[in-house]
Order: structure tokens, then C-alpha cells, then sequence
């Protein structure tokens, strides 16, 4: 990009940016002169994808700042009003906005709600912090035809963004997500009213115990165990972090509410942009833990848990029998949920005559096994929840003859209820509380489970790895791996053959020289089938400059015990890792 076409860009957006704060970060750089940094601000848009904007804060177009977010909202006020005609003709469209603690979160909310209320869609804002979880239930409460979500989700604390979701509640899928982007790559102009001439026109709402408290009633509803919980939910300890985000209201007064002992970590309690307590505010990372899991270990908590900033992701840790903690999987944790669910609706007689559970495709095997176990089918998907969603919505809609009773993701995301349609860290606290009640109740802890379901079901180990790609030649480095990968399949990976190769993009799948069609939506993705039974996954991150692998391999645990079977599970995704680490250079 020449420095004429950087001015160009730059003088534009300042034409255009109100707010002073971004404006006067390009004017500054225009006058340092500092090409490399508005080279890297205006390449490129900030691309409105499938699932809405993710970008670093600051001025320029390819920033996170009001004008972008602006010029979003438009694009999608005009499709919403496209898509409905009638109700946008009668003055009865209508969305919910909710955001996180991120910095410029409540002002980027707001400009959203204003341009959705001068296209003369009502908006129902929240007034403060709310998890994504609770504006999926209010968009399907209210019946409310589009939602958005301020948020970066557990990204660093340079980062915002901003999600789309449609009427059910669930982020935007085709048609609507190419229909968005394409009115948002059309827009010229851009509506705008004041705080004040919304109010006045009814146009703006602001919610909040409308939707907080049938909201808490609902996660209470979905637990299994009342009369335990209320008998001996004093007997089980938890320590909990918010990670500096908007978990603490809904994950405190749902588990106090039911008698359980929180103690959440007071430095990580309040909303904080600057996440100033963790490198990286996500319960992934085990670093985001510790001061949680140092408050357990001095509490002597039954269990830890950690919402990410938008509390739709749960990690948790739990005692190791050795004086400390171990942290599960989102895989692990989705297995126990899983068996969990399954065994409760059993024995209270209330298993569906059809029961299915909802995965990705790189989520762990071992929940399809343990699906099975109980006469279930596990139904696999795409990455990314909205597509767990969408196969909720074609089961209520009857074009797939099942019940959905769970929905969940390695990526430590969890669905143990119909009112929402994303994933929900706040009900899935809520019952891993109840679990970890039950499971202490038989004796047993989380761990103590897990190992059964190993002995029954096969050990079962994950692995994933990530490389960033940043700048502007980096979308270009991941083309590249994925399309040599297309052009040249590995025939080994970690030494073992790979008998099967899914391409999704291509939407076939090829073996023994022949080929099949793959029955999912095109999606940048290569999978590999090994002949052991693992499967190793390549795809670009959707949300981030990054490319992502996973692998997923079982060891039975056969004559040589459990741990003769995590040790092989080892060893094949340590040579497997070799093998990708030497393709990415990481």
C-alpha cells in the first residue's frame, strides 16, 4: 500500500470518525509520519465476517472504533428491515444489545443502539455488564428480531468486538451472515438519532431485572438434583473468578441462591478492561487460573471455576488427591456434562425416546461413545456454536427426528438448555456444581468419574496447537499451509497412516482413490483420519490470525491398565506434534 493511498484513507476516516479519542490517535500518526503502523490501520477493513467484527481497539479501518461499529449496525439495520418487511413497515422490528467489560464496550454499545433506533428497529440495552449467554435468552425472551453483543470474548485486552445474532437467539448462519456482510460492505450512509430522541420516540429501552431474574430462574430450573442441593449443597466449597469480566452477578446469585459456598477471588471480581491480574483472560490457559486455584488450595474448595470476561466459557479445576488441583479439558469437562446429563434424565425416567447431544468435529470422540452408552446419538457439526445451535433449531422445527438434551465444544463451551442457543458458563457452573454434589455424594470425585468413563469408553487425549500470523501477509502464510495441505495430504502423521482425508471446503471426502460427498456447510477445514482411529484437524481461525490443529487419538485401557493407555495416547500426540510444528514452524 503507497504512502498517497494510506492518506488517502486515513484523511477519510478522520473525516468521518466522531469519536475524538480515535481520530486524534491517526491524526497523530499522519504527523509522525509512522507509515508501518497506518499501513497495518488501513490495508484493509476490519472484515464484517460470519460471525461480526474482532479487531485490535484504535483508530482506523481496520481497528475496532465507533465508526466501524457504526457502519456495521447500519449494514445490519438494512438487512433486518429487508428480511422483514412487514413488521419494518409496521414499526415492530425490534433488537437487544448487550456488552462485556472491555474497553469503549459501553460506548461502541450504545452507538450501536442509536443506529439501530434511527433505522427505527426498538432496542433494549442493558445498562451495565451482561454475559453473551443472557442476550441469546433475551432476544428469544423478548422475540426480538437481531441482537448484538459488545465483546472480544477471551481475547487480550487490546481487543473488542462485536457479535450478530438472529430472532432464535443464535450468532447469524447463511443466509443471513452473507446478507449482513454484503449490506455492510454496501453502506454509504449511516442513520443516526440522539440518546434522547430515542428515549422520546420509544425507540430505546434500557432492561435489566426484566431479563436478570427470569434469566436465573431459568438456569435453576435446569438442574436435576433440588432436594440434594438443598440438603447438602452446604457440604460442597467453590472458589470461582470472573476473570476481571461479567460472570459475578448471575454465577454468585444462582449458586447462593441454591445454598452452595462461593467464594469468588476479590481482585478478579469487578469488571476491568485492562484484564491487569492475567496475561490472558481465558480459563484455557491454566496461567489465568492461579490465583483462583491458590484461593482454592487455601479454601479447600470441591471444585474452581473461571468464566471467561463474557462468562459464555467455563473452565474448571478440581482436587488431584496430591494436595492440589488439576485442570480439566473442555473436552473432559463436555464428557462428564455429557454422562451427567444422560444419567440423570435416565434415572428420572425422563430420557427422550430419541436423545442426541451436539458436537464440532473437533471435539473429542469420546463423548460419541458415551452418548452411545445410553442409547443417544451424538450429532457432529461445525466449529463454532451457531452451528450446535442450528441443529437445536432443525430438531424443534422436526427436520431431524431427535431431542437435543446437550450441546458443547472442546473450545470449553457448554449448552445444558433450550432458552438459550450459545454457549452459557453461567448454567454450566450451575450444574457442574450440581455434579460435583452428586459425584461427592456416591463417594466419587470429578476425576474419580472420569477414570470409570476411561475403563469403559477408552482413554481419551487431546491435543491443539496455535500460530498467529499477523500483518498483512499473514492471512496469505495460512492460504498457503492449507493449500499445500490440500495439494499434497500427508500419508503419515506421528508415523501412523492416514487412511482418510474430509476436505470441507471441497466438500468431499477422499479414500482408497475414490471419493464421497462430505454432508456439511463449506468450511475451511481439513480433517485427517488415521488409521488407529485418530483424527488430526486444520483450520484457520474464524475470530483471529490464526491457524489452529487439533488431534484427538484413543488408547484402550486393556490388559496394561489406564496407565498404559494414557502413556501410548501420549506418545502418539507427542510424534504428531512433531510432525505439524515442522510445517508451521512453531
Amino acid at each position: 500500500m503507497d504512502k498517497a493511498a494510506i492518506i488517502a484513507q486515513a484523511k477519510d476516516y478522520i473525516a468521518n470518525e466522531g469519536d475524538a479519542s480515535f481520530k486524534k490517535e491517526v491524526e497523530d500518526l499522519l504527523v509522525k509520519e509512522d507509515w508501518k503502523e497506518l499501513e497495518d490501520r488501513f490495508y484493509r477493513n476490519l472484515e464484517f465476517g460470519t460471525g461480526g467484527l474482532r479487531g485490535v481497539i484504535g483508530g482506523g479501518y481496520n481497528r475496532m472504533n465507533t465508526l466501524v461499529v457504526k457502519r456495521a449496525t447500519q449494514g445490519l439495520a438494512t438487512y433486518v428491515k429487508k428480511a422483514s418487511p412487514e413488521k419494518a413497515a409496521a414499526g415492530k422490528l425490534a433488537a437487544v444489545i448487550a456488552y462485556d467489560s472491555r474497553h469503549y464496550s459501553p460506548e461502541f454499545a450504545e452507538a450501536a443502539a442509536l443506529i439501530l433506533a434511527a433505522n427505527g428497529i426498538k432496542t433494549y440495552l442493558f445498562s451495565s455488564l451482561r454475559p453473551t449467554p443472557e442476550l441469546s435468552y433475551a432476544v428469544r425472551k423478548l422475540g426480538a428480531d437481531t441482537g448484538i453483543v459488545v465483546t472480544a470474548s477471551h481475547n487480550p485486552a487490546k481487543y473488542n468486538g462485536y457479535k450478530a445474532y438472529w430472532n432464535d437467539g443464535a450468532q447469524v448462519i447463511a443466509p443471513h451472515d452473507t446478507g449482513i456482510i454484503d449490506e455492510v460492505n454496501a453502506v454509504t450512509s449511516i442513520k443516526e438519532i440522539t440518546r434522547l430522541e430515542a428515549i422520546a420516540k420509544g425507540l430505546l429501552e434500557i432492561i435489566d431485572k426484566t431479563i436478570d431474574e427470569p434469566y436465573q430462574a431459568m438456569v435453576r430450573s435446569r438442574l436435576f438434583r433440588p432436594d440434594l442441593i438443598k440438603a447438602k449443597g452446604g457440604d460442597v466449597k467453590i472458589v470461582y473468578t470472573p476473570l476481571h469480566g461479567t460472570g459475578a452477578m448471575h454465577v454468585e446469585a444462582v449458586l447462593g441462591s441454591l445454598g452452595l459456598k462461593v467464594i469468588t477471588v476479590p481482585e478478579q471480581r469487578e469488571g476491568n478492561g485492562d484484564f491487569p491480574t492475567v496475561s490472558f483472560p481465558n480459563p484455557e490457559e491454566a496461567a489465568a487460573l492461579e490465583m483462583a486455584l491458590a484461593l482454592g488450595k487455601k479454601e479447600g474448595a470441591d471444585v474452581v471455576m473461571a468464566t471467561d470476561p463474557d462468562a459464555d466459557r467455563l473452565g474448571i479445576a478440581v482436587p488431584d488427591g496430591k494436595g492440589g488441583f488439576a485442570l480439566l479439558t473442555g473436552n473432559q469437562l463436555g464428557v462428564l456434562l455429557a454422562d451427567y446429563i444422560f444419567l440423570s434424565l435416565k434415572e428420572a425416567g425422563k430420557l427422550p425416546k430419541k436423545p442426541a447431544m451436539v458436537n464440532t468435529i473437533v471435539t473429542t470422540g469420546m463423548q460419541k461413545r458415551v452418548a452411545a452408552s445410553y442409547g443417544a446419538e451424538c450429532i457432529e457439526c461445525l466449529t463454532g456454536f451457531k452451528w450446535i445451535a442450528d441443529v437445536m433449531r432443525k430438531s424443534d422445527a422436526g427436520e431431524i427426528d431427535t431431542s437435543i438434551v446437550f450441546g458443547t465444544e472442546e473450545s470449553y463451551g457448554y449448552l445444558v438448555e433450550n432458552e438459550v442457543r450459545d454457549k452459557d458458563g453461567v448454567s454450566a457452573a450451575a450444574l457442574t456444581a450440581e455434579m460435583t454434589l452428586y459425584w461427592r455424594s456416591q463417594g466419587k470425585g470429578l476425576l474419580d468419574r472420569l477414570d470409570d468413563l476411561y475403563k469403559i469408553n477408552g482413554y481419551w487425549r487431546e491435543l491443539g496447537i496455535s500460530k498467529y500470523f499477523q500483518g498483512p501477509e499473514g492471512p496469505a502464510i495460512m492460504n498457503g499451509i492449507m493449500a499445500e495441505y490440500r495439494k499434497n495430504p500427508p500419508k503419515t502423521l506421528g508415523g501412523i497412516e492416514v487412511e482418510k482425508v474430509r476436505d470441507i471446503q471441497e466438500s468431499v471426502w477422499k479414500y482408497a482413490g475414490k471419493t464421497e460427498p462430505v454432508d456439511l456447510p463449506k468450511s475451511d477445514v481439513l480433517q485427517f483420519f488415521l488409521k488407529d482411529g485418530t483424527v488430526v484437524s486444520a483450520r484457520p481461525s474464524g475470530t483471529e490470525p490464526k491457524i489452529k490443529f487439533y488431534a484427538s487419538c484413543c488408547a484402550e485401557a486393556g490388559a496394561g491398565g489406564l496407565e498404559a493407555a494414557k502413556a501410548e495416547a501420549g506418545r502418539k500426540l507427542d510424534a504428531i506434534s512433531k510432525d505439524i510444528r515442522q510445517v508451521i514452524g512453531n
